[in-house]
């Protein structure tokens, strides 16, 4: 793609970026076929060929988006399934990001919408804060007609996906380290999390038991938090950096107190961006060196255990798993085999969900902030999850966990909360009808009765 940027707009570092991306653009249009948006709604400007002249028009001409542009950059997902598919190799996750950045830098937007993004930014990265929300959402409920009426769709979906009932506190909670009884083999830094503390705490209980089994010491880092992905995505460049370096600082002190193997992420989408902080954080000379080190660190859970082996499972199952692969996972981080097959090595039955490539609609806030289209995009998915008549749904995102379990009956949990079950820990919850499906390998008493055997 040509593009006609002047030589003082190219002196922004955003704009050279956007212009280097921009010219790797052929116009090949095969990204719209696996946009989910552009599947959906079926607009040009709804796809990642649409939305690229888009941003072009509106970074070359140097003037403050219009709402059309807004518009439709506000309904991009970033599922990245565009990046997968691109034969030329297109870095549009870094040119929708610089996108929304400037938008919120140079077009306030309507009173009512820079409020609900404000509570957003302001509530669901912070547990404590979360969990008093969600326990307030009951009280609103007799009022969401009337919010929907006066335009506060959004709020009024928000508190439609407030579980009835908050899960109880994670049993390994706050920061220390919990020590493995095995042989120790590694140490990694877990990151705790915001949004999924509070949702389902048993994701990080699992992760920590799974790890401590193989030897693994886990720490959580006194004073991390969250990621930064939630603002990021919403064009709040300078928060989402605040909280990147908040995080790195935790983390280096952890690594000076001795060697660290990996920092596991059990939520894929805070996975990308923390894999991403070495390219967030490039232009801070403070923290270039070390956001790129961390970011080298990071692993998800899922590619982590299958890099150290898990052995065999103590239990043995006839439980039928259809795995959906988040966007943030198989588009964000390359990572499509390694969930199936650790679960297959635990001994589920394994079935990938048809269309896998499009988004189930969650995307961080997008189903809050786009309730209609997240709607239809959930429904889809579910209609193919149907096909597969699995007993039990995984996914390796708290976005995608909550946003289809709103939409079907069968239970959806996270990936390794079914590896944890099969090598010794509880029934995760809400699978608790399936718990007389599964049993226990018998352990030979003698080395001798195993041989023989």
């Amino acid at each position: 793609m040509q593009t006609n940027f002047t030589a003082e707009q190219l002196a922004d570092p955003r704009l050279a970026e956007a212009d280097r991306i921009l010219r790797r653009c052929v116009h090949c249009g095969l990204c719209t076929a696996v946009c989910s948006t552009y599947v959906v709604l079926g607009d040009e400007r709804d796809s990642p060929r649409g939305r690229i002249y888009l941003m072009k028009d509106m970074f070359e001409g140097g003037r403050d988006p219009s709402a059309e542009v807004r518009h439709h950059i506000d309904r991009c997902l970033s599922c990245l399934s565009c990046m997968t598919t691109c034969p030329s190799g297109v870095d549009y996750m870094h040119l929708v990001d610089h996108a929304r950045a400037y938008i919120e830098e140079k077009a306030p937007r309507p009173a009512k919408a820079r409020l609900m993004r404000e509570l957003l930014a302001r509530i669901v990265p912070y547990p404590r804060r979360f969990r008093w929300a969600l326990r307030a959402a009951p009280l609103a409920r007799p009022f969401r007609g009337v919010m929907r009426r006066i335009g506060f769709k959004e709020l009024a979906t928000m508190i439609d996906m407030a579980p009835a009932v908050l899960p109880k506190a994670a049993h390994y909670s706050g920061p220390g380290t919990a020590a493995t009884k095995a042989e120790r083999r590694a140490r990694v830094i877990l990151l705790a999390g915001c949004a999924q503390q509070v949702l389902r705490p048993s994701i990080n209980d699992a992760t920590i038991r799974l790890l401590a089994r193989r030897g693994i010491d886990v720490v959580v880092a006194p004073g991390a938090g969250c990621c930064g992905a939630l603002v990021h995505h919403l064009g709040r460049e300078p928060e989402a950096k605040a909280q990147a370096r908040r995080n790195i600082d935790a983390w280096m002190k952890e690594i000076g107190k001795g060697p660290v193997d990996a920092v596991i992420i059990n939520a894929s989408g805070c996975g990308t961006v923390v894999k991403d902080y070495g390219h967030l954080l490039a232009d801070d000379p403070a923290y270039a060196a070390k956001a790129k080190q961390i970011a080298g660190l990071a692993r998800d859970v899922s590619e982590f255990v299958a890099g150290v082996g898990i052995g065999a499972p103590v239990r043995w199952s006839s439980i039928k798993v259809a795995y959906h692969s988040a966007c943030s996972l198989q588009h964000g981080q390359n990572i499509t085999d390694e969930p199936k097959a650790l679960l297959s090595q635990a001994g589920f039955s394994v079935v990938d969900v048809p269309e896998g490539h499009i988004c189930c609609g969650s995307a961080g806030t997008y189903n809050i902030l786009q309730p209609e289209i997240a709607t239809q995009l959930r429904d889809r998915k579910v209609a193919n999850i149907k096909t597969t008549r699995p007993d039990v749904v995984a996914a390796g995102n708290i976005g995608c966990i909550t946003q289809l379990a709103g939409g079907m009956k069968i239970p959806v949990v996270h990936t390794v909360e079914l590896l944890d079950w099969a090598y010794g820990g509880p029934v995760p919850r809400g699978l608790e009808a399936l718990e007389p499906f599964i049993t226990d390998v018998p352990k030979p008493k003698r080395v001798e009765d195993f041989i023989d055997a």
